[in-house]
């Protein structure tokens, strides 16, 4: 006999500082509900819907503007619909778009080579999503562990800081420490071990297990609300891992490609992982594209017939992914998301502290900490930010990032925190 399962709301209005939101229009509201009635309800968006983008600005069915402050969890850094990227995608496509890995293609090897050589790495696997990039990372340093460091079969352990996240899949939801991600999904997979991010005496506890064969952190925790770790941690990870032979996986998936102000988060220490995961931005935020970069020593562990991906290195993915990344690093966006990010950051740091507890960044990934009473939430903060022209979202209920595409220039920088500053102290 099936279970009754719990009721979802369709989305209306709701009320935001002391009065109502913003109710949807009729054509809006038919949107919420067709989604509602068809499809999956495993996600709860903000109650508005898009149809257009350009740049960091997106439009609404009804026409309305907002600026972008999520830039899809930093798949669009280089801006909506980014118009070399477009146009790319435009000429790939009708010329060849997929052939799976039974046959070469004329464009995977050059791809790989331009990677490579950018990164400072041996080899490259490719993929579509953060998720498999990182499933990936795993696959290959638990493969080394055996073929390398000699970790009796079935033995080896991957190490996951607390609250990571880089999917949800069975083995995202067995790593991780978040009980909405884990509950109702075991049993899990086995293998992996959790330590506290940002300490490293502990991590040293743990890396001196020998069947260990591996470390996976993001450099800064995206989902966790942009948790910055201290000056000298990436760095006390990188020697920690080369004391006891671990490889260091760096997750960049979210915080690699800009979005700090750096090409990989790990540059503000100049430090370099064993293996890294990139994914989101990759993809120019027009296709999904996402890469392990590692040395010879880890990614020929791998045989034929071990891993794969029917669509992973695809030609329109490649040609995109290339476009994507010479968006990135000779459009100046680097050095623009460090700019912008101090205007940010700056102005955030303004506001009311009985309404913003906490605020941190770097570059434009930035993240504020909104104070929980019974007048106001982070939910209640975004409606209203919406209601102003502005699009974020809360994670973990209380916090809010603002990580907006980095092609933004001052004008619009102003612009977004002036409508910030003056939604979040309504509050006051």
């Amino acid at each position: 006999m099936l279970r009754k399962l719990p009721q979802v709301l369709v989305p209306t209005c709701t009320r935001a500082g002391g009065a109502l939101s913003a109710a949807p229009t009729p054509g809006q509201q038919a949107i919420f509900d067709k989604e509602f009635k068809f499809g999956a309800h495993n996600y709860g968006p903000l109650p508005v819907a898009l149809a257009k983008g350009k740049g960091v600005k997106v439009w609404d069915t009804d026409g309305k503007q907002y600026f972008d402050f999520l830039a899809a969890y930093s798949a669009v850094n280089q801006g909506h619909c980014h118009p070399r990227i477009v146009e790319t995608l435009k000429e790939q496509s009708e010329t060849l778009t997929l052939t799976s890995r039974a046959f070469y293609n004329n464009v995977l090897g050059e791809y790989e080579e331009f990677m490579t050589e950018l990164f400072g790495f041996d080899k490259l696997l490719p993929m579509n999503t953060g998720i498999e990039a990182c499933e990936t990372a795993v696959k290959l340093a638990r493969k080394w562990g055996y073929m390398v460091k000699g970790i009796p079969d079935n033995q080896a352990k991957v190490l996951f800081a607390e609250e990571n996240f880089w999917g949800r899949s069975i083995a995202a939801c067995s790593s991780s420490s978040d009980p909405t991600c884990y509950t109702g999904f075991g049993p899990f997979t086995p293998g992996f071990e959790l330590v506290p991010y940002n300490n490293l005496a502990v991590l040293e506890e743990k890396l001196a297990d020998p069947n260990v064969c591996a470390y996976m952190v993001e450099p800064i925790q995206g989902e966790a609300g942009v948790i910055i770790p201290d000056d000298g941690y990436l760095q006390g990870v990188r020697a920690l891992c080369d004391k006891h032979n671990v490889l260091w996986i760096a997750d960049e998936v979210q915080s690699g490609l800009g979005r700090t102000g750096k090409r990989s988060a790990c540059e503000w220490e100049e430090v370099k992982p064993d293996i890294i995961t990139l994914g989101k931005a990759l993809g120019g935020g027009v296709f999904p594209v996402s890469a392990v970069l590692t040395s010879d020593e880890v990614m020929l562990c791998i045989k034929p017939g071990e891993h794969g991906s029917t669509f992973g290195g695809n030609p329109l993915g490649c040609k995109i992914a290339m476009t994507a990344m010479d968006v990135l690093e000779n459009e100046g966006l680097y050095e623009n998301a460090q700019k912008m990010g101090e205007i940010l950051l700056g102005e955030l740091r303004k506001l009311p502290k009985d309404v913003v507890d906490v605020v941190r960044g770097r570059g434009l990934f930035c993240g504020v900490e909104i104070k929980e009473t019974e007048s106001f939430n982070a939910w209640e903060v975004c409606l209203k930010l919406r209601d102003a022209g502005l699009l974020a979202k809360p994670t973990h209920g209380h916090i809010i990032r603002f990580t907006p595409p980095i092609v933004i220039d001052e004008t619009e920088m102003n612009q977004c925190t002036e409508i910030i500053c003056s939604t979040i102290s309504s509050f006051h």
